[in-house]
């Protein structure tokens, strides 16, 4: 992403100029984009005019437009944004407080303003605009007659391609129509690897599958790219590397990134940091769970008493329309950096962040134990009969009870 210009008043309000210049950026914009923030680019609108004779031309015609915005909508498969408004800005060709479609493409500039830009938002800015944190990642999950090409960025895991190649089983006797159906498989595989992958970028090609089809697959590889003289292919083998999962689904690159081999040679990305900060979450809930919790409302008293060593969150939760939930979101955050937290936040688009999200997409792991938050917990959730319990467990009389009693005795 190229940031053109910046200017935030003291208040937080204030503007960016930016142009996106990849698919990754697209994700970034998206979740910049809040309800009620304008939006200043350029679009086309299709004009009709009326002539004295009575016909009309209608022409489409570039124009500058300004929008408070009401609704956005990603398009990953097209990697553009619909970003739909009413017009606030008065223009010749189109009405103030109409509504209007913006189509946000890459490498077209455009200018966000929002009263309020907090530090989640001005961080996911300087985080798209910073190339040193691009640390691209590809990976081939597949078996038999099944495979994904994907791509993993710092933000997200992009499908690139999905293929469904039927291989015959082995027969006896005979193992000609497997060894065809397996070797057209491969040759799909082998396709999308020199169609959607850029060597000059990924620092590293993961291999995954159970059995040993991903061993078939490094071996045909090499053996096609030598056949074909493919240098590039030839030139990056130290780039590739096998793991083991238990299948060719998107779900398997949770286990690849589980593997120690790719630990080690990721250990600088954010997608891997994030991997093994909920690898502890999980572990610190079997060892010690008073050290690992999980829910806006746990998570935000452990941040009160400032035990929060480590803080989880998807970025989903600053997607959200209710403006004081995102501020609720936002004034954790800042609460656990101001502890010496640290503070990840997960991307929806990753399966880290997907796994992350089944636990209410926050969650935090304590750097001492708080047993006494459950305690509390309970305690507020004692129901209202069995706060009107003495200490005998009887009903407890309250005094205008007490008076209806005492009359109905002294008739």
């Amino acid at each position: 992403m190229k940031l053109v210009k910046q200017y935030i008043e003291k208040d937080k309000s204030g503007y960016v100029t930016l142009i996106p210049e990849e698919f990754e950026d697209m994700w970034h914009v998206y979740n910049l984009i809040q309800k009620h923030d304008q939006l200043r680019a350029v679009t086309i609108r299709r004009i009709q005019s009326e002539s004295s004779t009575g016909s009309v031309d209608s022409q489409r015609i570039r124009l500058t437009l300004s929008i408070s915005i009401d609704n956005v909508d990603f398009d990953t498969q097209a990697g553009m944004l619909r970003i739909n408004g009413r017009v606030i800005v008065e223009n010749p060709h189109v009405k103030l407080g109409t509504f209007h479609t913006i189509d946000l493409e890459m490498n077209r500039s455009f200018t966000l303003i929002k009263p309020e830009w907090d530090i989640i938002a001005l961080e996911r800015v300087q985080e798209a605009c910073d190339i040193t944190k691009k640390a691209d990642v590809a990976a081939v999950v597949c078996q038999e007659g099944l495979a994904n090409v994907c791509l993993l960025t710092s933000s997200m895991t992009i499908i690139r391609q999905h293929i469904d190649c039927p291989v015959p089983r082995k027969r006896k006797g005979s193992v000609t129509n497997y060894e065809k159906g397996l070797k057209r498989f491969f040759e799909q595989i082998y396709q999308a690897i020199l169609r959607h992958i850029d060597f000059d970028i990924v620092k590293c090609v993961i291999i995954g599958s159970p059995g040993f089809v991903r061993e078939q697959l490094y071996d045909y590889i090499f053996a096609e790219a030598v056949k074909t003289d493919n240098k590039t292919i030839m030139h990056n083998r130290s780039k590739f590397i096998m793991v083991h999962t238990s299948t060719g689904h998107k779900q398997a690159l949770q286990e690849v990134m589980n593997d120690p081999a790719i630990k080690i040679k990721l250990a600088d990305t954010k997608a891997a940091q994030e991997v093994q900060a909920l690898d502890q979450f999980y572990e610190m809930m079997n060892m010690d769970p008073d050290r690992a919790f999980y829910g806006f409302k746990d998570v935000s008293k452990a941040a009160e008493r400032g035990a929060i060593g480590t803080l989880l969150v998807t970025d989903e939760l600053f997607r959200a329309a209710d403006v004081t939930k995102r501020r609720q979101y936002i004034a954790l955050v800042e609460s656990a950096r101001a502890s010496g937290g640290k503070v990840f936040v997960f991307s929806s688009l990753h399966v880290s962040g997907e796994n992350l999200n089944q636990l209410t997409g926050v969650a935090a792991i304590l750097n001492f134990p708080l047993p006494d938050l459950d305690d509390e917990e309970e305690e507020e959730e004692v129901p209202e009969d069995d706060a009107d319990l003495d200490e005998d467990g009887l009903p407890r009389m309250h005094s205008n009870q007490n008076h209806d009693i005492l009359d109905a005795v002294l008739g």
